[in-house]
């Protein structure tokens, strides 16, 4: 049984005066993936769609929510996915791709069918699933590691040094205006997107992984002189707002995939936010 879910947008008046469990109902995404089935959350921020796809011994397909007024999910949206688990193999209207852990794969507008399933069912994929609206329709196309660009940031010192891997994004293949990456924390360093930023021009989503049993993440929202908080698990995702920071201290290091959609492709489109003026 798939899930879909629909968030509203808030402001960041009313999110000053959210308490914990407000926070976490309305940004946390606790359970990206489930067995056998596709859990999507719509956020009303940019009509961003944040999901996860977990075949385990079944092929499945990608539905088309009531909610999204479509012929087929994609009609007219683009769709970004990387494996965070066991060899996968994703069908986009009868062409087979394979994603070994943490490739990546766009799908275009267009696509009328899209299927999931595990190369081995003892060793299930986990597709984790970005999509925005699209106005033009661009080829599908596969990105591995070795593909992506790659960004080396930070210092052991400060303690977030991280590589940054750049996998759908305007710089490796087209798209109208999804763009998604992944950022590998090195051992010892713990916090990312720090120095933090906003972006007025789009909104982001983060996906954290590879997240040590028994350690967590703290993640940092708000605006910068308003922050806000919320700890988080493995394999959980967080929506960002337009308007507030995005960045997280682990208790250990960590894996994240960022994904954001918005006004502009520019990766560098971004309001840096001073560390000692954070409230």
């Amino acid at each position: 049984m798939n899930k879909f879910e629909s968030r509203y947008a808030q402001s960041p008046k009313e999110v000053k005066h959210m308490d914990t469990a407000a926070l976490r109902e309305n940004f946390l995404i606790e359970n990206v993936f489930e067995a056998n089935q596709v859990n999507l959350t719509l956020s009303h921020f940019d009509r961003y769609i944040v999901g996860g796809a977990m075949p385990v011994d079944q092929k499945i397909a990608l539905p088309n929510p009531d909610d999204l007024k479509a012929t087929y999910f994609l009609e007219r949206r683009e769709l970004g996915i990387i494996n965070v688990g066991g060899k996968a193999i994703v069908t986009a209207d009868g062409e087979k791709y394979e994603l070994d852990y943490k490739e990546a794969l766009y799908i275009g507008k267009g696509t009328q069918e899209v299927f999931f399933e595990s190369a081995s069912p003892g060793e299930a994929a986990k597709l984790y699933i970005n999509s925005a609206p699209a106005h033009h329709s661009y080829p599908n196309k596969k990105v591995s590691k070795a593909e992506a660009e790659i960004v080396e940031l930070g210092t052991p010192e400060t303690a977030n040094h991280r590589v940054i891997n750049k996998l759908l994004v305007n710089s490796v293949l087209p798209t109208c205006q999804l763009q998604m990456g992944m950022t590998e924390l090195k051992s010892g360093s713990v916090w990312n997107t720090m120095p933090a930023h906003t972006h007025d021009r789009r909104m982001e989503a983060y996906f954290y992984f590879e997240v040590p049993k028994g350690q967590s993440v703290c993640h940092f929202m708000g605006q910068p002189q308003e922050t806000r908080h919320i700890w988080m698990q493995s394999d959980q995702a967080v929506i960002s707002p337009n308007w507030s920071i995005h960045s997280g201290a682990g208790t250990s290091n960590y894996t994240f995939i960022w994904g954001m959609a918005g006004e502009n492709l520019d990766y560098g489109d971004m309001d840096h936010c001073a560390i000692n003026e954070l409230k």
